[in-house]
């Protein structure tokens, strides 16, 4: 079945940098969207970074220049590198696929993407 799990979530101080890895499998990953979403206590979740198909991304304002969505379709893994963390960055990490394969770019609706994973915590202390 579709499945995706993260890792690579952690502690670390400000300024610091953490790489997220997402096996995924059960699908055809190299045809699907997929996305970097992230929620924090008592916030609701947003995307932080989708990555095309054909490796087009999209980030949050609030993460452009410091995070590098990537995947490997040989290896069915999406990544999510992340550096210069700040406290605000401080969340449950969750990648997920697009419900639909291809399209022109990636869903703008945070409900246009399923098959959620479990997350993993990223945690940034001033």
């Amino acid at each position: 079945q579709v499945q995706v799990v993260e890792s690579g979530g952690g502690s670390v101080q400000a300024g610091g940098s953490l790489k997220l890895s997402c096996a995924a499998s059960g699908f055809t990953f190299s045809r699907y969207c997929m996305g970097w979403f992230r929620q924090a206590p008592g916030k609701e979740p947003e995307e932080v970074a989708s990555i095309h198909p054909d490796a087009g991304t999209r980030y949050a304002d609030s993460v452009k220049g410091r995070l590098t969505i990537s995947r490997d379709n040989a290896e069915n893994t999406l990544y999510l590198q992340m550096n210069s963390l700040q406290p605000e960055d401080t969340a449950m990490y969750y990648c997920a696929r697009a419900r639909w394969p291809g399209g022109r770019s990636c869903p703008v609706n945070r409900g246009d993407f399923g098959a959620w994973g479990q997350g993993t915590q990223v945690a940034v202390s001033s």
